[in-house]
């Protein structure tokens, strides 16, 4: 058997082949589980009863009401629950609340003929409201000391000392914002009941398994009684990972106790209102560097804002103090996290899954803190780069870190840095109210669940008769292309044409337990499953083959739906004749296969071990006009060069780059949720819960010139045919936009100071940079304040600060951000 990494000859992966759904996608004939609605018969249709409240006490609850309504069936209240009335995994998430916990939360569902007939059900339904104490921002959480999960610390060295002997010592904040998922279909559940009590739930899910267990132990039903299906899903990033599980208990609650088919799928506004979002994060940080520029230490405190409930916000925390470091290497650290309990929607998994956010810290700070060393800050970065031998903060070594100085080196030459960097100065020289501005970001991405259970995954293989192929595995379709690469790992791994390869729905009846398609791990964990089952049927054919050849089984080769020997050049039989013989021969033609991540380990409560298979590279340059009379921006070039092992399928992993890429500039750029914080009615109410309120990435934000390199020669061993991860790791090259945003801001100003930017840097947030660089004065800010200097009692020197600094949400009212100090 060949190791998992090893291709044969003439392999499947690495072909470009076009998305297996994409003729389905652009016709409009793909099938989403809303759609399957027109294919069952006396479907009844769920509405939500939303408080109008950020934080009340339900004192009385009246249906009557709503059952007068026409068309109105069932009203579904907590008194309807059979087993467990929670549909979360940390037992925190009533499913039928007493006490509401956030502005729209669902109080009770109203099952209708019609959907309209369910809505006006709804509008019946008369609820008493005890309004209580509610804290929307993370500053009037951390003032109420309001947490809730663990508080984690990763650390290393001795912090303080790591300070004191900094030649360069700075203090500040960070604020960031956080990130509506808004994938083009909602949450969606269809569920009905079989004659033998067995609940059937087609669910826009990305971890069926768990929706499967929530479902059932929300009905006091054992797992086995319930199967999940996910066709496909219209988008997930990560927001269909926690937050299905619910709404799909409330439709098979309703298909339970009415005997019919119950279909919930959310509106858009109710989506926006009622499900959560990338987490906002505030940071408090102190970081010091020696006289070369490198990092020496840094101490931080990372807030989340959790909404709430827990959801995934604890482990959406560990992975942010995981990747605090990105791609550098910091001798003394000290990192604690804590989550922030606040009236607002559970905010849950969202692309990168906290990795962007601990990015965020670190990129911001040096970002900040290069004008004041005297350096460009892409040598500032690249300088601190993690080198051989190296290990991270909690302990895991660093492999191939030569990988990511080689991906610096290409970038800088295939974005043409140095030219293009000497006509930006000339530009800028000439157009007084125009800037530009050019930065490069790196990005090192760990890749495996933080949660080592996780990192296993299975599969069901049929080869029928006639040698045609059916796939089963336990990874969910969301848009990236997951399907279309285990495809091409079956088709490899069998050696036959790709057209041989059918893929069936996911299915919890078909692959149990499986995990989240989610951590960027779809495609190593799935992939190495379906390999592990499709090797099994090859050795068992390659003995089939062996006895009609007269050679050893080893020596038997399958390649585009032929099997042959080593060295037959005259002489093959078709892979159909083969399966024939073997049936007839009662040979197996069927395999479960199964895959487990080797070599990791992780101690939660230390924050210590090796959580990650490997790393994931890349490196993104982008050049940005700024408007300076509005502060509105132009993407104008963007290079990327990012490591993908060897690809397994190239156009799928450019398109995820490129998606990524324009995800993460959207959500460091334009993407601001705004609630109303004020101390009227509407107190908690979102104030953006559509795409006429909430500023998506379009055409006219992608860069005019974008450019992806897959960087190459990058096989990674032990992985499902050398290839890594792609879902997640681009979007973090999106931090190269934002920091070109602040140099030009910078450039209307003198040099040498550090300028503020909010977290999402929109054209309000740039035009007050350039305001605030304009209004500087030369050499403000500038003088470097040495060891000596503070072992004399000099006083620290201010400088600007950078980041909407306050209270972590956006939209609240931002107090005067304190400047970036200095001692």
């Amino acid at each position: 058997m060949r190791s998992l990494a090893d291709r044969p000859e003439s392999p499947v992966v690495g072909l470009p082949v076009a998305h297996e759904s994409a003729d389905l996608h652009v016709t409009g004939t793909a099938l989403y589980t809303d759609d399957l609605v027109e294919r069952t018969r006396d479907v009844l249709h769920a509405w939500p009863v939303q408080a109008p409240h950020a934080h009340a006490r339900v004192t009385a609850l009246r249906t009557a009401p709503a059952l007068e309504v026409p068309g109105v069936v069932r009203v579904l209240t907590a008194a309807d629950v059979p087993g467990v009335n929670d549909a979360g995994i940390k037992h925190d998430e009533p499913l039928f609340p007493d006490e509401v916990m956030y502005y729209g939360h669902a109080v009770c569902w109203v099952l209708g003929e019609t959907l309209e007939a369910a809505r006006r059900g709804a509008a019946a339904v008369e609820v008493d409201y005890e309004p209580l104490p509610s804290l929307l921002t993370l500053a009037e959480a951390i003032a109420a000391e309001s947490f809730q999960g663990n508080q984690p610390t990763v650390s290393r060295g001795d912090v303080e000392a790591g300070l004191d002997a900094a030649v360069h010592r700075f203090t500040g904040e960070t604020t960031i914002g956080g990130q509506e998922h808004f994938y083009l279909e909602t949450h969606a559940a269809l569920a009905q009941v079989d004659e033998a009590g067995q609940v059937f739930v087609q669910s826009s899910t990305q971890h069926p398994s768990e929706t499967q267990e929530i479902v059932a132990h929300v009905l006091g039903l054992h797992s086995h009684e319930v199967t999940v299906q996910c066709l496909r899903m219209g988008g997930g990033f990560g927001g269909k990972e926690m937050q299905p599980h619910g709404l799909a208990a409330v439709a098979a609650l309703g298909a339970t106790l009415t005997g019919r088919p119950v279909r919930l799928r959310l509106t858009r506004t109710q989506d926006m209102t009622m499900t959560g979002k990338r987490h906002p994060f505030h940071a408090s940080w102190e970081a010091g560097f020696d006289g070369e520029g490198r990092l020496v230490a840094l101490r931080a405190t990372l807030t989340s804002d959790g909404g709430w409930s827990l959801d995934l916000s604890e482990p959406v925390l560990a992975r942010a103090l995981c990747h605090v470091d990105n791609a550098y290497f910091v001798p003394h650290i000290e990192v604690h996290g804590r989550i922030a309990k606040t009236n607002k929607t559970s905010q849950t998994a969202f692309r990168g899954f906290g990795g962007p956010q601990g990015m965020h810290v670190i990129e911001d700070i040096l970002g900040r803190c290069a004008p004041l060393l005297g350096l460009d800050p892409s040598d500032l970065r690249r300088r601190n780069f993690y080198e051989a031998g190296q290990a991270t903060p909690y302990g895991q070594p660093v492999r191939h870190p030569e990988r990511l100085h080689a991906i610096w080196a290409q970038l800088t030459e295939r974005a043409e840095v140095e030219r293009r960097r000497a006509e930006i100065a000339a530009f800028n020289a000439a157009h007084p109210h125009t800037k530009r501005a050019l930065a490069l970001t790196p990005v090192k991405f760990g890749i495996s669940f933080n949660l080592t259970a996780f990192n296993q995954a299975g599969a069901l293989v049929h080869v029928y008769k006639d040698g045609s192929v059916l796939i089963n595995h336990g990874g969910t379709e969301m848009g990236q292309g997951l399907h279309t690469k285990m495809r091409q790992v079956a088709a490899t791994a069998l050696g036959v044409p790709l057209a041989y390869v059918r893929l069936a729905p996911t299915r919890t009846d078909k692959v149990p337990n499986t995990s989240a398609t989610a951590a960027s791990s779809g495609a190593d964990l799935n992939g190495g499953a379906v390999k592990n089952a499709c090797e099994q049927i090859r050795e068992r054919l390659a003995e089939v083959a062996a006895r009609r050849l007269g050679i050893h089984p080893d020596d038997v080769r399958f390649a585009d739906g032929k099997v042959t020997g080593i060295g037959f050049h005259d002489r093959d039989l078709a892979w159909a004749d083969v399966v024939h013989d073997a049936y007839f021969q009662r040979v197996q033609l069927f395999a479960a296969g199964y895959y487990r991540t080797e070599g990791l380990h992780w101690d939660g409560a230390r924050m210590q071990g090796e959580p990650f298979k490997y790393f994931a590279y890349g490196a993104a340059a982008t050049e940005v006009e700024v408007d300076g009379f509005t502060g509105a921006y132009r993407f104008l070039r963007t290079d990327i060069v990012h490591d993908v092992g060897d690809s397994l399928s190239p156009l799928i992993d450019v398109g995820q780059i490129e998606g990524g890429f324009v995800q993460g500039a959207g959500w460091l750029t334009l993407e601001e949720l705004r609630w109303d914080v004020s101390d009227g009615p509407g107190r908690g109410r979102l104030l953006t819960q559509a795409a006429s309120t909430y500023k998506l990435p379009s055409f006219s934000e992608m860069p005019e010139e974008f450019r992806v390199h897959l960087f190459e020669e990058a096989t990674e061993r032990g992985v499902v045919y050398g290839s890594k991860a792609v879902g997640e790791p681009p979007l973090m090259l999106a931090f190269c936009v934002r920091e070109a945003l602040r140099e030009a801001a910078a450039a209307f100003g003198p040099a040498g100071r550090s300028v503020e930017l909010a977290s999402p840097a929109t054209p309000e947030a740039v035009f007050w940079a350039v305001q605030a660089a304009r209004q500087a004065t030369e050499g403000d800010g500038v003088r470097a304040t040495t060891g000596d200097d503070r072992r004399a009692g000099a006083a620290p020197v201010p400088a600007a600060g950078d980041g909407a600094i306050g209270d972590g949400t956006p939209g609240a009212a931002e107090p005067t951000p304190p400047a970036l100090s200095r001692s």
